[in-house]
């Protein structure tokens, strides 16, 4: 399995909304991607006064992350209309092999 690590960063005033597009259609929505096998989504507020997030993705392969993001996998994928509530992003996600330990 491995793990697409992702960041964003939002102002306190959009970080809710953009929480809640996030985990009601966002994530939802790639469930429907072959491959995909869950999520984590953190977020922390910083001494800055700038909300973090960090997603992690979990996914079969790396041939299914390419399906998922393109030939160029290690590009974020952010939507127009998402980076609305961002004030900026990590323009390159990072993959892990991931292993379930309980």
């Amino acid at each position: 399995m491995i793990g697409r690590v992702w960041r964003g960063w939002a102002k306190p005033e959009t970080a809710d909304a953009y929480e809640r597009l996030l985990t009601t259609e966002t994530l939802p929505a790639l469930h429907r991607i072959d491959g995909y096998k869950g999520s984590y989504f953190m977020r922390r507020t910083l001494e800055t006064n700038e909300v973090e997030f960090v997603e992690i993705t979990f996914w079969d392969s790396m041939e299914t992350i390419v399906a998922f993001a393109g030939e160029d996998c290690t590009k974020a994928v952010v939507p127009l209309d998402t980076q609305a509530f961002l004030t900026r992003f990590d323009d390159r996600s990072a993959h892990f092999q991931a292993t379930w330990c309980p």
